[in-house]
């Protein structure tokens, strides 16, 4: 698997999920788009870029914002913004009909032969695998999804990268891991070798447990990301 770098992505992310009311998805998109994302990602010490995604055909939209550490979030400027959001961020918070967040630190990921985390990173789709796993199952549960059926899922075309993450705040189900992996679009599931990881001796013996429920959610790239290393992080001003 490769091993590049990247600035762009962190040591942990905030999954942020909302849905706006009926008849508002210009404005909310206005917002997130032109004060929200960026003023995070531009304004806050150890953001190192945002994308944002979303289902189609529905008005169900996702962030992923890239940290350097879960750590990030007790930064004071963010924290200023979380507790005391401006007039703006105030009001859209409060229309928005449906919202979920995690914050997750990365345990490991992996990267397919031939892929760069950035080119990762700007997949066409992210498909997120939400889990609630014992403690005492969690090191076998991590080492077969590091060992073998990540790998087996980077085999296959259009699959670029599978993160695996430890969730240290969970808001609002109690999940305590959540997968993330980059693909090409819905076309690369239907992959033999997506099939054959199913079939698994290993995989096999989780989906008999109790506990081994996944809560799967696919959301498709949407507009472009930011990061702190292009040109407008250095123009951008906060217009409240």
């Amino acid at each position: 698997m490769s091993e590049a770098k990247s600035d762009r992505k962190g040591g942990a992310v905030l999954f942020s999920e909302m849905t706006p009311p009926d008849g508002t998805a210009d404005h909310f998109n206005d917002w997130y788009n032109n004060h929200h994302m960026p003023s995070h990602v531009y304004g806050v010490s150890g953001f190192r870029s945002g994308q944002r995604y979303k289902i189609p055909d529905r008005p169900d939209y996702l962030a992923i914002y890239d940290l350097v550490s879960s750590e990030t979030l007790t930064d004071e400027e963010y924290q200023d913004r979380k507790y005391r959001p401006d007039a703006p961020t105030k009001k859209m918070l409060s229309e928005v009909v449906a919202f979920t967040r995690y914050v997750a630190d990365e345990i490991s990921f992996q990267v397919s032969d031939g892929s760069t985390i950035d080119e990762a990173l700007d997949a066409d789709m992210v498909l997120g695998a939400f889990f609630t796993v014992p403690d005492d199952a969690v090191a076998e549960f991590i080492e077969w999804y590091e060992t073998e059926h990540s790998p087996i899922l980077l085999g296959n075309s259009g699959w670029h990268m599978a993160r695996h993450m430890k969730i240290v705040d969970a808001n609002p189900n109690p999940f305590t891991h959540m997968m993330l992996h980059y693909i090409d679009g819905e076309h690369v599931l239907d992959s033999e070798g997506v099939g054959a990881s199913r079939v698994t001796e290993w995989r096999q013996k989780f989906a008999a447990l109790d506990w081994y429920k996944p809560h799967v959610v696919m959301y498709h790239r949407h507009g472009k990301r930011y990061h702190k290393g292009e040109p407008e992080a250095a123009t951008f001003t906060l217009d409240i």
